[in-house]
C-alpha cells in the first residue's frame, strides 16, 4: 500500500517532522512492506519555518535573540530563501508556549516585529509570515511597532504592550513605521475569524490563551478601538489570526491575508504525494471543530477525499464528532492513558498510535 504521513506539529509537544517520523515507524513495524511517505506539514503556525525549510534545501536558517511575548529573551529562527524571500513565524517569537505563565491582557507580538526588522536589514524583498500559535490579543500592535508604529494614549504618551492597552488609544504615528518590502508581505493563517465580535480573536482564542470573560471582553473592546483609528476591513477572513495580528499588518503594512494550510501543501507537493495514495495519516494536538476552519488536518481530509485515500487522525485530544471523512481517530490521551503520560513521551505513543492505525485501516 502507499501511505501519506502528513502531520501538523503537536503544539508545544512535538514537531511535525518527528511526528511523521513516530507514526511512520509505528505503521512499518506492523507492514514493512508498505511505501510510506513523509511530508510534514503546517498551516502557519508552529512548524511552518521546518516545513519550508524541508522544502527549500537552499534556504538559509538564521537565529536570532528576541523579546518574547512575556518580555523575556527567546530564540527565534527565520529562513532567507535565495530569491530575497524571508519566511518567518510568530510562533518561534511570540508563540504561547514560550509564556512562563498565561498574561492575556500583556502578552505581545514586539519580537515577531523584532524578527521582521532584522530580515529587511538582511536585504529581503518579500516577507512569509506564519501567524499561528500566538499567544497575544494585540492586533499585531507589538510587532508593528518594533516596527516603528507609534501607539499613543490621549496625552500622547506611547502605550504599553499588550493587547489590553489598545483601550486607550488615542493616536497612531507611522511616521517613523519601516515600509513593506517592495515585494509584499504574505501572511499564511490558520483561521478564517474575524478581528472583533463573537467569532473573533478574543471571543474564539483568547481562552485558550488565559482570558476569562471580562479580560476577552475588554480585548475585543480594544481591538474595535484599534480598528477605529487604524480602518482597513477588521471583517475579512482571517483577520482575527494570531490575536488579530494579521489584521494588523494588513491595514497597516499592506499585507496580504492567505490560507496557510493550502500554500505549504502545495508548495511541498502534496498533491502529488496524494495521487495513487492508499491512506494518509495526519494529526495534531487538538482535533476538534476548529480543525475544519483552516487547519492542517482539515485541509488534508478534503485533499485525500478528493484523491480517494482513506484518512486515519492521531491527536493528543480529541473533543467533539469524528467527521465522516476520517476512516479511524487515535487520541493519544486513551492510548497513554493521561494529558501527563502522553505529553511526557510523544513519540512512544505516537508510534503506538501508528500501529494501531496500521491494523484498523488495513483489517490485516
Amino acid at each position: 500500500m502507499r501511505v501519506v504521513v502528513a502531520p501538523d506539529s503537536f503544539k508545544g509537544s512535538v514537531t511535525a517532522d518527528d511526528a511523521a517520523r513516530a507514526l511512520a515507524r509505528g505503521w512499518l513495524a506492523h507492514r514493512p512492506g508498505d511505501d510510506v511517505r513523509l511530508l510534514p506539514l503546517a498551516d502557519g503556525g508552529e512548524g511552518t519555518v521546518d516545513a519550508f525549510a524541508a522544502a527549500l534545501p537552499d534556504a538559509e536558517r538564521r537565529t536570532m535573540t528576541v523579546p518574547g511575548p512575556d518580555g523575556r529573551p527567546v530564540s527565534a529562527a527565520w529562513l532567507l530563501l535565495p530569491d530575497g524571500t524571508a519566511v518567518l513565524e510568530l510562533a518561534q517569537s511570540s508563540g504561547l508556549p514560550l509564556m512562563r505563565r498565561p498574561d492575556p491582557l500583556g502578552a505581545h507580538t514586539y519580537g515577531l516585529g523584532v524578527v521582521a526588522r532584522a530580515a529587511l536589514a538582511a536585504g529581503a524583498t518579500r516577507l512569509v509570515i506564519g501567524l499561528g500559535g500566538s499567544a497575544s490579543t494585540d492586533g499585531g500592535a507589538g510587532a508593528l511597532s518594533a516596527l516603528g508604529l507609534r501607539l499613543q494614549d490621549e496625552g500622547g504618551r506611547d502605550l504599553p504592550l499588550g493587547g489590553a492597552a489598545l483601550a486607550d488609544l488615542a493616536r497612531l504615528d507611522a511616521t517613523y513605521l519601516l515600509p513593506a518590502p517592495p515585494a509584499g508581505v504574505q501572511l499564511l493563517v490558520d483561521v478564517t475569524a474575524p478581528l472583533t465580535g463573537p467569532a473573533g480573536a478574543a471571543a474564539v482564542y483568547g481562552p485558550q490563551k488565559g482570558a476569562g470573560a471580562a479580560d476577552v471582553t475588554l480585548l475585543d473592546r480594544a481591538l474595535r478601538r484599534f480598528a477605529e483609528l487604524a480602518g482597513g476591513d477588521p471583517d475579512e477572513p482571517g483577520a482575527g489570526a494570531a490575536g488579530g495580528t494579521a489584521y494588523g499588518l494588513a491595514t497597516l503594512w499592506g499585507a496580504t491575508i492567505t490560507p496557510g494550510a493550502s500554500t505549504i501543501a502545495a508548495l511541498v507537493g502534496l498533491a502529488d504525494a496524494l495521487a495513487g495514495a492508499d491512506v494518509v495519516l495526519t494529526g495534531e494536538g487538538r482535533f476538534d471543530e476548529t480543525s475544519l476552519t483552516g487547519k492542517v488536518v482539515g485541509s488534508l481530509l478534503q485533499a485525500a477525499g478528493s484523491a480517494g485515500a482513506s484518512v486515519g487522525v492521531v491527536a493528543g485530544q480529541i473533543g467533539g464528532p469524528i467527521p465522516g471523512s476520517v476512516s479511524a481517530a487515535v487520541p493519544l490521551v486513551e492510548l497513554a492513558g493521561s494529558v501527563e503520560a502522553a505529553l511526557s513521551d510523544p513519540a512512544r505513543w505516537l508510534t503506538k498510535a501508528g500501529e494501531l492505525l496500521s491494523r484498523r485501516l488495513t483489517r490485516a
